[in-house]
């Protein structure tokens, strides 16, 4: 490698470098996903990174705001009366399916953005009420305000309660009811479309014990717009967090064990460095001393200038087909130096003085500063807001039963131990790959049985058809994941390739179609992506030149990768049944 184009490799690492060590005082919020020509009218929709996977601009007629149930009925009647197809748009729109999408000019968008207020608190029986528009944010700091935690959320507190409801969005835990969200709550009311006689909408209130429940709580907005959620929570209690790296030897052993260790356990696996990032974290009394505070890195705000260098320097890397081993020995400083900023946690708020880190759960359990900064006229932003052309990847979730979780482990240090660098290329190394715990739940599309959940962060090209570097390593793991071993993608974050015949794998999905033919019977919240998903109508896979770059299919021929650029459909390397884009060299 020349000087000049070791030079280059530095350059957009460098930049995350001094950004990770940055803290902006202020920050453009995200912008909102709804954008419209002519007032409420004539809109598109996307969602917080400016781009579905099949890359399709999604249109609707119009879109409603409402700051109300009552105006929240009136506007789902409107469309019901003119037989409009719907979809609920929430503030930043975070999932990457095209849940969000009514499916052309004549549906209609319901954003819930105005529907971000706290309705009750019932401090005595713990219960807590708000709308379904409230950010994860406002939400977990209104019940530290009252005494109350909520025990368990994702990580990022930009989601609003009913988006992450309806994808199933978890934290990680094994322990209790488990880590996913929709296990505490205990009641919602639901606008569903209606007939003529009942006004053409229906406000349905589902508690505790209602048969219904189950679909509605993880229901991917196809069974009306939710306006309330009801959640248990907890007394509010502290966390003692700590971070032991270790090598990933024994990684197989450990995946089905360390959930049943620690209550908020979690791993992330630097597969290129043979490296293990334990998170040891579990519930300690109110009374322990410390006012820690979770400040995600990659979830801070980074000056435009600098996140748009970042990336046309990753960009050029990409298309240079930089060698693997040299993009790992330029990562290395980046990994070392978010592992001495403690990975965003500080002991008071301000810095860190060692682990543990303890503090109430509120302050540890999500973050996400990026979003709630002091408008600066987008001098800076969230490293991936769509408007300063900064990050832009895929993150691809999906989960494996805990009792095969091992194996597939094993698999995937095996296809690492082939040729470890590739990795660096292949995955994210700022994040490398992130394991959660999440228990089997009683919802009808929650998880059927306890299992890990794999999350994947990697580089998406702008232009269609153009391959990521050693984009085999993640597809043939993911690929390994659903086929081999029976995985599910997470609903709000994996491409059509993943969904392809998914719903058979639910138990309860039957229950829960049954259910939505008795709320939605004309299909008013359903669109061409939920049918495909739901296995009602057609398949979420897109067949045509490069689809498989792109994750809309899997390569059958040549043709689906991009044999122009050197890449072409072959076996996986461990997963013989796999069908990858490789890159193919003289």
């Amino acid at each position: 490698m020349s000087q000049g184009q070791r030079g280059a490799v530095g350059i957009p690492l460098a930049v995350l470098l001094l950004a990770i060590l940055l803290h902006i005082a202020g920050c453009s919020p995200p912008p909102e996903p709804v954008v419209c020509t002519h007032g409420t009218s004539n809109c598109t929709v996307t969602n917080s990174f400016g781009s579905f996977p099949d890359r399709s601009i999604c249109r609707a007629g119009n879109v409603a705001y409402p700051r109300t149930e009552q105006e929240l009925v009136a506007a789902v009647a409107a469309s019901a009366a003119a037989k409009r197809k719907m979809k609920v748009a929430t503030k930043y729109s975070h999932s990457l399916p095209k849940l969000a999408c009514p499916g052309g000019l004549d549906g209609t968008i319901i954003s819930t953005a105005l529907l971000n207020r706290t309705v009750r608190v019932d401090v005595e029986r713990r219960l807590m009420t708000v709308e379904s528009g409230m950010v994860l944010r406002d939400l977990i700091e209104a019940a530290g305000a009252a005494g109350l935690s909520l025990p368990h959320s994702p990580y990022w507190y930009g989601l609003t309660i009913g988006g992450l409801l309806s994808t199933g969005a978890h934290g990680s835990s094994l322990w209790g009811k488990g880590g996913a969200v929709h296990e505490y709550v205990v009641g919602l009311r639901i606008v569903t479309s209606g007939p003529a006689s009942q006004g053409f909408a229906v406000v349905r209130e589902l508690g505790a014990r209602h048969p219904d429940l189950d679909a509605a709580k993880v229901s991917l907005g196809v069974l009306g717009v939710v306006s309330q959620v009801t959640l248990a929570l907890q007394p509010l209690f502290k966390r003692s967090v700590a971070f032991v790296k270790r090598d990933d030897s024994d990684l197989a052993d450990q995946v089905a064990a360390w959930g049943r260790l620690h209550e908020f356990a979690d791993m992330t696996w630097q597969p290129e460095q043979r490296k293990v990032i334990y998170r040891q974290d579990d519930r300690v009394d109110v009374s322990s001393p410390g006012n820690g505070l979770s400040d995600t890195l990659l979830a801070r705000s980074a000056p435009t200038r600098m996140l748009a260098d970042a990336r046309a320097a990753e960009e050029l890397l990409q298309e240079n087909g930089t060698a693997a081993a040299d993009l790992c020995a330029a990562a290395r400083p980046l990994a070392d130096t978010v592992e001495r900023q403690a990975y965003g946690y500080t002991n008071d708020g301000v810095s860190f003085t060692g682990y543990p880190v303890v503090g109430y759960q509120h302050r540890i359990q999500a973050s996400g500063t990026c979003m709630d900064s002091p408008e600066d006229g987008l001098l800076s932003g969230c490293p991936w807001d769509r408007r300063i052309h900064g990050s832009f990847y895929y993150n691809s979730g999906f989960s494996v039963a805990l009792s095969k979780a091992p194996a597939f482990v094993s698999d995937m240090q095996r296809l690492r131990d082939l040729n470890p660098d590739i990795f660096c290329a292949g995955v994210d190394t700022r994040v490398g790959v992130l394991l959660r715990y999440v228990k089997a739940s009683s919802a009808y599309l929650g998880k059927p049985e306890d299992c890990v959940d794999f999350d994947i962060i990697y580089y998406w090209s702008r232009t269609y058809g153009m391959p990521r570097a050693h984009a085999d390593v993640v597809d043939e793991i993911e690929q390994m994941a659903l086929r081999k071993y029976g995985g599910l993608p997470h609903w709000g974050k994996n491409r059509n390739f993943a969904f392809s015949g998914v719903i058979t794998k639910y138990p309860g999905a039957g229950k829960f179609l049954g259910v939505k033919d008795r709320y939605d019977p004309n299909g008013l919240f359903s669109s061409e992506w939920s049918d495909q998903v739901l296995g009602i109508k057609g398949s979420p896979d897109i067949v045509k030149e490069s689809c498989a770059v792109e994750g809309l299919c899997i390569c059958s021929e040549d043709s689906h990768c991009a044999p122009e650029h050197g890449y072409f459909c072959r076996p996986g390397k461990v997963y013989d049944e796999a069908r990858v884009c490789s890159l193919l060299q003289d």
